[in-house]
């Protein structure tokens, strides 16, 4: 990835009072990804989701009420269904429609996830439809890597506008040097996608959040290794605060070994 010109960042950054106009212009220019950049950031968030297998680009996990789907495994819900994580299938297919990339017709025309169970899901796992929907997940993974450093970006004024006013230098002054290397950038592109930015009121347990920003505001420096740790111990209070039902000790070891990737 290439360098970004903020060395005049932190000073324009600690003026409070033009503080959000700044994010708003700086934080277009965070992530510019090359073809290069965004294939190897594609490669590695597949291994991350899906093993890097193609098998796993179409994936209904135990446990939830959705498809994963793309390299991101991006979330699908069934039409008509509630739940409290945000869907991004749709939101996916809306982007690279705009690429001008083929997008197969009954994609486009389907009204919500047409399997409506996990059972239906795999029992139609090597059906036509669904080589199809691999095949088109495959061929798109460079549009879906930059899709998620593109949802980040337009998130990252959100993510600060959702803070305090004290709190909000800090945070992007972390998330600039972070995002300033390619190790960094990948950690904030990869956890965004993995568990979100941290700004929906659904997405939390006990009124305890685990997306990206809790990760940033958990900080102690603006380190990948810090960041690693931060992430970690997110992930674990988590799993702690979570629903007994929901059984998250399960994917506890999984996750913090991702993170650890970083």
């Amino acid at each position: 990835m290439p360098d970004h010109p903020a060395a005049a960042a932190p000073a324009m950054v600690m003026n409070k009072k033009y503080l959000v106009c700044f994010l708003l212009l700086f934080c277009q220019s965070l992530f510019s990804l090359s073809p290069q950049d965004a294939d190897s950031i594609a490669v590695r968030i597949w291994k991350n989701e899906c093993g890097g297998t193609v098998q796993g680009l179409t994936c209904w996990n135990q446990g939830e009420n959705f498809a994963s789907l793309g390299i991101g495994h991006f979330i699908w819900f069934p039409a008509n269904s509630h739940e409290p994580f945000q869907e991004t299938f749709p939101e996916l297919l809306k982007y690279i429609q705009s690429q001008e990339a083929t997008i197969p017709k009954w994609l486009l025309e389907a009204d919500g996830c047409p399997w409506k169970t996990r059972d239906a899901f795999y029992q139609d796992i090597e059906s036509p439809r669904m080589k199809e929907l691999r095949q088109f997940l495959l061929e798109t993974k460079s549009l879906q890597a930059a899709f998620i450093e593109k949802r980040l970006s337009q998130g990252l004024p959100q993510m600060i506008r959702s803070l305090p006013k004290e709190k909000q230098a800090n945070v992007i002054l972390i998330f600039t040097k972070l995002s300033q290397t390619p190790r960094g950038a990948f950690a904030l592109i990869d956890y965004a996608n993995f568990k979100g930015l941290g700004i929906l009121q659904t997405e939390s347990y006990n009124d305890r959040g685990w997306g990206l920003l809790q990760v940033l505001l958990n900080m102690k420096s603006a380190t990948v290794e810090d960041y690693i740790l931060s992430a970690q111990e997110i992930l674990t209070e988590r799993v702690k605060n979570s629903p007994p039902e929901r059984n998250e000790e399960r994917w506890l070891k999984g996750w913090l070994n991702r993170i650890q990737s970083y």
